[in-house]
């Protein structure tokens, strides 16, 4: 085996990859010799044992996140030398890059300030089942990413970098020992476990940076500006609140979420505290304090209970007296979340801890050493600011039918004395008794007869909203978020379950909401309903006087993944896009501003395009600085596990938003009638043709047979079902799942089916007119021409050949036929449709870097598929338990080895 030389000096790039991939090599000579030729492609893997396979997918599996990694470290290596070499202005997603457009716009500060004042940006970290690596595996891969970045400095000698080859080898033989499969489904508490792990890595510290990122982009390009840097970009969670479909999320588990959040971010400040006190050895002499500073340490001082202690330990050195009193408060904060009581003072708020910080701050900065309060203490005080004793915002989620069926139970109770039943859910009577019921002055608790279960965990639920602010920090939740919205009247009763846990601002409960209700609309035709359903609530006192308390903005969060399901790519995003600019038009009408919430997956056909590019596609004036997006899955891994990628991936979600609030409007003043027209015709065929392919009434059977389906959910990768309801029918069917076993057999139909007719249709229409009018809106319309981008990039993941493997497997061969013959036409179609929009000889030519990465695993991946219909065959048939259970080891391991080459599962 060939020794890893690393004597010429500093590798990157290319070499970075080949060293990984000798160092993999190695491992894999020293335990498993016989797999090193099939890994190194000498030999191919045939009628092999199981344990051999297992063993080729895993080493497989651990070159494509290696891979990953390297890729990582050498997009931040590309953005440091276009720093370097033209400013950070010159980098694209950056802060400084968004404000030197601006001033060369001509943008005056005034706005400037206006817009920054308005902006709130919050990704939302949720624990969708998208995640297949275990949080030891993220742990080895972040060790080897700052690995890398270490051997990549020229200050090295040849022994010192062979010091950390052999480092990196370390972590590959333990990431090759390390079982990459959970032997169990993860519970609620080890996936709120999971969401944390990403501050502790990178976020705590990334977003103080972030600002600062921000603060120094604004000086230097509108010098003499007075800005106040507000704490815009915040992080929320639906890990351990949201119970849509998910019956292992009840309240006891939601308040030990909140209770974690909070140990998070004191723990964090306890160990910057600690910190702070090392550095800040200031001696009295060196630094006298002013004497607002004495004042506050004197009243620290005797407020500890151990005032004379804490001076004799750190004579002379009043900031550290000062930290050391702060230090204690925290630390006993932390202790009552714990469950236990030390004694000493304690923070009530994270609003005293920051004043603490902030008279630090000025203190040394009134004192002469401006510098050393900006450096080393305003960071910390940033970082409580953020995320106060909560961390992120935990959002609250339930559907539909578990409120109706909760509210019918309250009804059931509030009528105990006649033996009749509720009124039917879609008629007015039933909308008329939620609307006298949130009229009805209510003051004290009413008696009911007790509620059923079911229901009365419901009612907790609102509950434990209303009791959180006694005991846990004031911004510890979010919203609550509707899933299924299909009417006004379904929000209503989200405000009278509210109202019957107490959760309004006057004693009689009719004025205003204080938790703030987000109706989510997912499916087509939800989304087509949505702007009525806004109008006819923004109509109402109760909901106007209730988002003007909560800040003067009601949100709407808007469902990518079932929309995607419900009506195909296309269609999917003009109604989205169509949605938007509706509703942001109905919010302005009605004085009360419209802010979005978009549901976004990892997969491009669950809304997972680039940021930048995402973001610049939204209908102009309707983000207006207000943006949530949920971070979901394998996505968040990305995004967040490496310090250098977290924060680029923060500035760029967060200079986006700006740049949209800034311009959208100055570049498209309104939606083009010639654009939209077109829209509305391609989107009207592309969906027709998606409808008839998702309503053969043999596809489900087809989709079953012909992808690892079922299989999918023994990965043991989230809490959740897979399915809300446990009906075995496409529509019960949730959107992860449904993505993510089309991605498995390479048909990828999510991302691209129905795009082709809608633009033949349109085409044998409008003849060459109507082509001149699709290049222009390529050349013209950022949605529309993300979504010809997106599905260029889908269609390089789809291989027919290896579709039709898959397709194998279906018994039924007229059904094979049928399904599979739609496919292969509407994909022919879609490819020549494409191209002539593009004017390109080939499909996604101009995105050279993504046919790059993706040839180098297509190769390895087109085997692991191959074996995958193969085990998919075996495991299908076996009825031996012994051999089943090998057959299905190795299956899981195709999957996991499959989504990491992809790069993606849902």
């Amino acid at each position: 085996m060939r020794v890893v030389d690393v004597s010429d000096g500093a590798p990157s790039g290319e070499r970075i990859a080949e060293i990984l991939y000798q160092l993999l090599l190695e491992v894999v000579q020293r335990h498993h010799p016989e797999i090193a030729p099939v890994l190194s492609g000498e030999t191919v893997l045939q009628n092999a044992a199981p344990e051999v396979v297992s063993r080729v997918f895993q080493a497989h599996g651990i070159w494509f996140q290696l891979l990953s990694i390297v890729e990582q470290d050498a997009a931040m290596g590309e953005r440091r030398r276009t720093e370097r070499e033209l400013g950070e202005q010159a980098v694209p997603g950056t802060f400084a890059n968004v404000i030197a457009k601006a001033a060369k716009l001509g943008i005056p500060g005034s706005e400037v300030a206006e817009k920054l004042s308005q902006t709130r940006v919050r990704p939302v970290i949720t624990a969708h089942p998208t995640e297949a690596k275990r949080v030891t595996v993220l742990e080895k891969h972040r060790r080897i990413y700052r690995l890398l970045v270490e051997l990549e400095q020229p200050r090295w000698t040849g022994r010192e970098r062979s010091g950390i080859i052999d480092q990196l080898r370390d972590e590959i033989e333990l990431l090759w020992m390390t079982g990459e499969l959970r032997l169990e489904k993860p519970s609620v508490e080890q996936e709120i476990a999971w969401g944390l792990h990403f501050f502790h890595e990178t976020l705590f510290e990334g977003v103080p940076e972030l600002l600062k990122k921000f603060d120094r982009a604004l000086k230097r390009f509108y010098p003499g500006e007075n800005f106040t840097l507000t704490q815009f970009f915040q992080f929320g969670s639906w890990i351990g609140g949201d119970r849509d479909g998910n019956p292992f999320v009840v309240n006891k588990v939601t308040r030990r979420a909140l209770r974690e959040n909070a140990k998070a971010s004191l723990r964090y400040y306890e160990q910057r505290l600690f910190n702070l006190m090392k550095s800040l050895s200031i001696s009295e002499r060196a630094l006298p304090p002013p004497s607002g500073f004495r004042e506050a340490l004197n009243r620290a001082l005797g407020e500890s209970g151990d005032g004379a202690g804490i001076a004799l330990r750190n004579p002379g050195e009043p900031y550290r007296q000062f930290l050391f009193c702060i230090h204690a408060k925290v630390r006993a904060t932390l202790a009552l979340y714990e469950g236990e009581r030390t004694p000493g003072p304690y923070y009530i708020s994270a609003d005293d801890l920051i004043s603490d910080l902030a008279v630090t701050e000025q203190a040394l900065a009134e004192s002469g050493s401006i510098g050393l309060g900006q450096d080393l203490v305003r960071p910390l005080r940033f970082a409580v600011e953020v995320f106060r004793f909560r961390t992120q915002r935990l959002d609250l989620r339930e559907n539909t039918t578990k409120l109706t069926a909760t509210l019918q139970a309250l009804w059931r109770a509030m009528h105990a004395e006649a033996d009749g039943e509720p009124p039917a859910v879609e008629s007015d009577e039933w909308k008329a008794w939620i609307l006298a019921e949130l009229a009805r002055p209510r003051i004290g608790q009413p008696v009911y007869r007790a509620l059923p279960p079911e229901a009365a965990e419901t009612l907790g639920m609102f509950k434990l909203a209303r009791d959180s602010d006694e005991e846990f920090d004031r911004e510890a939740f979010g919203s609550f978020v509707l899933s299924m919205t299909r009417s006004a009247a379904d929000v209503l009763g989200a405000y009278l379950l509210a109202k019957e846990a107490d959760l309004y601002h006057d004693a009689t409960r009719v004025e205003a909401c204080t938790l703030s209700i987000t109706p989510l609309f997912e499916t087509i035709t939800d989304l087509r309903a949505a702007p009525q359903i806004m109008r006819e609530l923004l109509s109402m006192p109760l909901v106007r006087r209730s988002a003007r308390m909560q800040g003067g903005v009601q949100e709407v969060m808007i469902g990518y993944s079932d929309s995607n399901k419900d009506g195909g790519f296309l269609s999917s995003n003009w109604e989205l896009a169509k949605a938007q600019d509706k509703l942001a038009k109905i919010g302005a009408e009605a004085g009360i501003p419209i802010s979005f919430f978009h549901g976004r997956g990892g997969s491009v056909s669950r809304g997972g395009a680039p940021t930048a590019q995402a973001i610049a596609a939204q209908p102009a004036g309707s983000i207006q600085g207000r943006l949530r997006v949920t971070e979901q899955g394998e996505v968040v891994s990305f995004k967040y596990a490496n310090k250098g990628t977290a924060g680029f991936q923060m500035e760029m979600l967060g200079s986006s938003v700006f740049e949209h609030t800034l311009t959208s409007e100055r570049a498209a003043p309104a939606l083009r009638a010639e654009f939209e027209e077109a829209m509305e015709a391609l989107s009207g065929a592309s969906h027709a043709a998606y409808a008839n392919f998702i309503n053969h009434p043999d596809l489900l059977t087809y989709f079953q047979s012909a992808s690892p389906l079922d299989e999918i959910s023994m990965l043991n990768i989230g809490s959740r079902p897979a399915r809300r309801f446990g009906a075995r029918t496409l529509s019960d069917l949730r959107a992860i799942p449904w993505v993510f076993a089309w991605a498995q057999n390479r048909h990828v139909i999510t991302g691209w089916y129905g795009v082709g007719s809608g633009i033949a249709s349109f085409l044998d229409v409008r003849k060459e007119r109507g082509l001149t009018l699709l290049k222009r809106m390529f050349a013209e319309s950022d949605l529309f021409r993300m979504v010809v981008g997106e599905v260029e990039k889908t269609l390089g993941m789809v291989d027919l050949d290896i579709a039709r493997e898959y397709a194998g497997l279906v018994y039924d061969d007229d059904v094979r036929e049928a399904i599979f013959g739609m496919i292969e036409a509407e994909y022919r179609l879609t490819r020549e449709s494409i191209l002539k929009i593009t004017g390109e000889d080939e499909i996604a030519q101009r995105f050279p870097a993504y046919r790059s990465r993706l040839a180098t695993r297509l190769k390895t991946i087109n085997k692991v598929n191959r074996e995958q219909v193969e085990l998919l065959r075996n495991f299908r048939a076996s009825t031996n338990e012994l051999s089943k259970e090998a057959f299905k080891s190795n299956l899981l391991l195709s999957i996991n080895c499959i989504s990491s080459g992809l790069g993606a599962t849902g």
